[in-house]
């Protein structure tokens, strides 16, 4: 803020708070410094770690990607197409997507030969999508890709593949 009287300016600075305190010190309490993570939150360092092993070490959807020439969300949309026909408006749910976007992938599917779009025989106003041969066995390769195990998964004892097939059970919902 300024104030002017006659020639001479007087300038004030705002209010910065106790000299103490710095950005750097201001941290949220549910932010803890990555070594203190380690000692404190199992489960934290349990998923960070599988989240490494998933998404960083074992790297499948760039992998399907390029063995499929199109990006991983259309793999993705094709191996749902592949388990059972659906209306767009139900793939844009389960994708996660808005409808045009789904639109322009399912326009770039069906140009490449791998789906088909079909009137709804019960609301002629929606379209199924259903997967073709060729869409198929591309879904197939997909789904081999992202199917196989990592070296290090397939490199462990027996009794600890059991341990971690009982402890993943126990954690995920099959669809």
């Amino acid at each position: 803020m300024t104030k002017t009287t006659g020639d001479t300016a007087d300038v004030r600075q705002p209010d910065a708070g106790p000299a103490d305190v710095r950005p750097a010190d201001v941290r949220p309490a549910d932010v803890r410094p990555a070594d203190a993570l380690r000692e404190r939150d199992p489960a934290e360092r349990v998923w960070r770690r599988l989240r490494a092993l998933v998404l960083e070490q074992n790297e499948r959807r760039k992998e399907t990607a390029d063995a499929l020439g199109m990006s991983f969300f259309r793999a993705k949309a094709l191996r749902r197409i592949a388990l059972r026909p659906s209306r767009m408006s139900e793939l844009a749910s389960v994708l996660g997507t808005d409808r045009p976007y789904l639109t322009l992938v399912v326009d770039d599917l069906v140009k490449r030969g791998l789906v088909e779009r079909n009137p709804d025989p019960t609301d002629r106003r929606s379209k199924i999508v259903t997967v073709t041969a060729e869409g198929a066995a591309a879904a197939a390769r997909a789904d081999a890709i992202l199917s196989t195990p990592p070296p290090a998964l397939l490199g462990l004892p027996a009794e600890d593949l059991a341990a971690l097939d009982r402890i993943t059970s126990a954690l995920v919902v099959d669809d």
